[in-house]
């Protein structure tokens, strides 16, 4: 049922205690909050037994769909809100049939739903924030009609903040609303313009979170990964290749490796130019075929990880060496492949790093000055060296983007490897010539 969409122990365990405390209904109609017959229609379901309000809503929900997205309008106190949501939440668990009744209020009111559930995001109580999104996330996914912009950015950059944040059931609820609104294209398109959320996506993978939240999160980024702008820009931005990578190959449930190589094949199909070198460099291959090696219950997982295989088999055979090393710079993950250390290697292509202004080189130099990661900060010092060593105007250009000095700084790092490749390389950088034409 579409209830279950968003499922929450909290969410289900903190219901259970308001739908027994008391709401002062008689206070708001004596002070024209709420009209006579709004209070005789509450007074109704209020603290009612669930056998008693579905046989008030077999008969009568369209105006208690209505009673209630009007109270939510109207009423501001927290208990208030959170009686009302629950109220809302319970008329259509298990009675999909009762959501067009929420839907199509705006019939009656502009207004309606959607303009009262949002204002509660902004509410500081965490029950009536995750309820409502609990509430939204299912009528959004019932409209028939492409979810505008207005209904859809602010609860987008709710559901960013609680993705990104340190609760557990925050992030949790959330995952699971932008799951089931992924499934919409034009919720695609309209999450990928948010930064926050694919982030917020990253860092949870980051922490080595449960089967199933491993699960959710991958298949976000597998909806995701139906849109050609996104499958063609995700990995530049937020290197999820090595880390989905990770992520399965730590998995102990299929469904999470299903997910991946689900994926990591849209990403080939849609964007193959942009994903297929990270994903060896990321060292795809040989995982794609110790894959193919297992026995699977699930016979797409077979067919995923064979095409994998394939693509990536032949895309491996037209690699060039300088393709190869222009992949390693872009994916930002350098390591001691065996085209760092060959003079052969850099004679041939050092100055292939000046192509298109310079673009491989400032890539170089961007790694050196903001990497953290001892083994990338070597292997860039020695690369350095190495260009400056067989580039006639390497010694100038490296200078005046200020790689020289971080160099020099990497001489007193804590890591002996990096400590030695900079001296190296500053041996380059003081024996060359200057060569300024």
């Amino acid at each position: 049922m579409a209830l279950s969409l968003v499922s929450s122990p909290y969410l289900d365990e903190s219901s259970a205690k308001i739908r027994t405390k008391p709401v002062p209904w008689e206070g708001y109609q004596r002070a024209d909050l709420i009209t006579s017959d709004e209070l005789a229609l509450i007074k109704k379901v209020d603290r009612q037994p669930k056998a008693k309000t579905d046989s008030l809503l077999l008969s009568d929900a369209p105006t208690y769909a209505l009673l209630y997205l009007r109270l939510l309008k109207k009423l501001q106190r927290v208990d208030t809100m959170q009686c009302i949501l629950v109220l809302i939440a319970d008329a259509i668990a298990d009675h999909d049939e009762r959501i067009p009744l929420f839907t199509r209020a705006a019939e009656h009111d502009p207004e309606l739903p959607y303009g009262p559930l949002l204002r509660t995001l902004e509410t500081q109580d965490d029950f009536v924030q995750l309820k409502a999104a609990q509430i939204l996330t299912v009528l959004l996914c019932s409209e028939s009609t492409l979810l505008q912009s207005p209904q859809l950015h602010p609860f987008l950059l709710t559901l960013a903040s609680l993705v990104q944040g340190s609760s557990p059931n925050k992030s949790d609820i959330a995952v699971q609303c932008l799951e089931a609104l992924l499934a919409r294209p034009e919720c695609r398109q309209a999450v990928w313009a948010i930064p926050g959320i694919i982030a917020g996506f990253v860092d949870i993978l980051k922490h080595k979170p449960g089967p199933q939240m491993s699960y959710q999160v991958a298949f976000c980024f597998w909806l995701l990964s139906f849109e050609q702008n996104v499958a063609e820009e995700i990995n530049k931005k937020y290197d999820i290749i090595p880390l989905l990578i990770d992520v399965a190959q730590g998995a102990v449930k299929e469904k999470v490796i299903r997910v991946i190589v689900a994926t990591f094949r849209n990403l080939v199909i849609e964007a193959p130019r942009d994903n297929l070198p990270a994903m060896l460099v990321a060292q795809l291959l040989p995982f794609a075929k110790n894959l193919c090696t297992r026995k699977w219950s699930d016979e797409d997982i077979i067919e995923d990880v064979q095409f994998l295989r394939d693509e990536l088999n032949t895309n491996f055979q037209s690699l060039t060496t300088y393709d190869e090393y222009s992949s390693e710079l872009t994916s930002g993950h350098l390591s001691w492949t065996p085209v760092h250390e060959s003079d052969d290697f850099w004679k041939e292509n050092a100055t292939k790093l000046n192509d298109k202004d310079h673009e491989q080189l400032k890539i170089l130099v961007k790694l050196l000055k903001e990497s953290t990661d001892p083994l990338v900060l070597a292997v860039a010092a020695h690369d350095v060296g190495q260009y400056v060593k067989h580039c006639d105007r390497g010694k100038k250009l490296i200078t005046d983007m200020g790689a020289k000095t971080r160099v020099m700084e990497l001489m007193t790092h804590g890591d002996s490897d990096v400590r030695y490749r900079a001296l190296l390389s500053v041996q380059q950088l003081v024996s060359q010539p200057w060569v300024t034409i």
